[in-house]
């Protein structure tokens, strides 16, 4: 079974020692986000877990704790966000020269095929421009080439709660034609520096340009990472598009402290500072506390590991 942790929160940002707990623990306790009162028990034994996932806009937290992680067995790759945004996008996250630095010293700790890079969402407005775009992500590919060798982008969508956003003109919706220029653009660039381009759930095939679709939860880099072929389904949960294959999510939704203006986690904030207050690293579940009286069902879960397969004879033939 893969763990990601997590599409809902940033894990590695500001739960890593609460994460650790759980992995030494062996289990943990997670709310279904669309039924409350479902709670589902999680093992997390290296025996179970093929792989982790961890999503991230700011690693420096985690990057010092993963040799414990590396300790207890458990194989794992970093989703890591990295744009040009400032605070008026991104308000809770450091200075973006001290996240590179970070994002470069991860992968020179665990390996550039382990730090896969997102350029996540695009946001076009006046100031926000293609050009700005073209400019700034060329700057990162130069800054970043040697120390990853993927980069996911996608285009902001335009949900109903961000309505100040758009109102305020720092949020619009991106034309196919936008797209097209962009991912063209980038992808030029990112061969140029030998950063493969990938899209994520995007509408307009972008397949021409030499954008290929992404898949977080991928199948051939938990493979490559693991040493082994998987047996697993792709994820008919996630939405249309979405290469991702089959992975249990260990976070909450209105529990990240980045602030992003164009986050589809966070529903107020009010619900993110009160859920935050409930933390506490030694619980059994991310937010709060489980009572006696709720039912508590245990997943089923077992390795997708194939180890009758030999996964490298196999890639030196490819």
């Amino acid at each position: 079974m893969i763990i990601s942790a997590s599409r809902r929160t940033d894990i590695p940002g500001y739960y890593s020692e609460w994460f650790l707990n759980r992995l030494k623990a062996g289990y943990v306790l997670t709310r279904n986000p669309r039924n409350h009162a479902q709670v589902s028990k999680i093992l997390l034994l290296p025996e179970v877990i093929d792989c982790v996932v961890f999503w991230t806009k700011d690693a420096e937290k985690m990057a010092d704790k993963l040799h414990i992680v590396d300790d207890l067995g458990y194989r794992y790759y970093f989703q890591f966000t990295l744009t040009p945004y400032g605070r008026e996008i991104e308000p809770g996250l450091r200075d973006k020269e001290e996240i590179i630095r970070t994002f470069i010293g991860l992968s020179e700790k665990i390996g550039r095929h382990r730090v896969l890079w997102r350029y996540d969402p695009i946001i076009l407005n006046n100031k926000l421009t293609a050009e700005y775009h073209i400019e700034k992500f060329e700057n990162l590919c130069k800054r970043l080439c040697g120390h990853t060798n993927v980069c996911t982008i996608s285009f902001v969508d335009i949900y109903k709660r961000l309505g100040r956003t758009v109102k305020n003109q720092l949020l619009r919706e991106i034309t196919e034609q936008e797209m097209i220029r962009l991912a063209d653009e980038f992808s030029n660039i990112g061969g140029r520096y030998g950063i493969e381009l990938r899209a994520c759930c995007e509408k307009a095939d972008l397949s021409v340009y030499g954008v290929r679709r992404a898949s977080c939860i991928d199948k051939t880099a938990i493979e490559t990472i693991c040493g082994c072929s998987l047996d697993v389904k792709a994820d008919v949960n996630q939405r249309n598009g979405c290469g991702c294959i089959q992975s249990i999510d260990i976070g909450a939704y209105n529990t990240c402290r980045n602030g992003c203006i164009y986050c589809y986690a966070n529903y107020s904030c009010p619900a993110v500072e009160n859920n935050c207050a409930r933390h506490n690293p030694d619980a059994d579940i991310l937010i709060g506390t489980v009572s006696r009286d709720e039912i508590v069902t245990q997943k089923k879960m077992q390795s997708n590991k194939n180890n009758n397969y030999n996964f490298w004879s196999d890639i030196s033939m490819r």
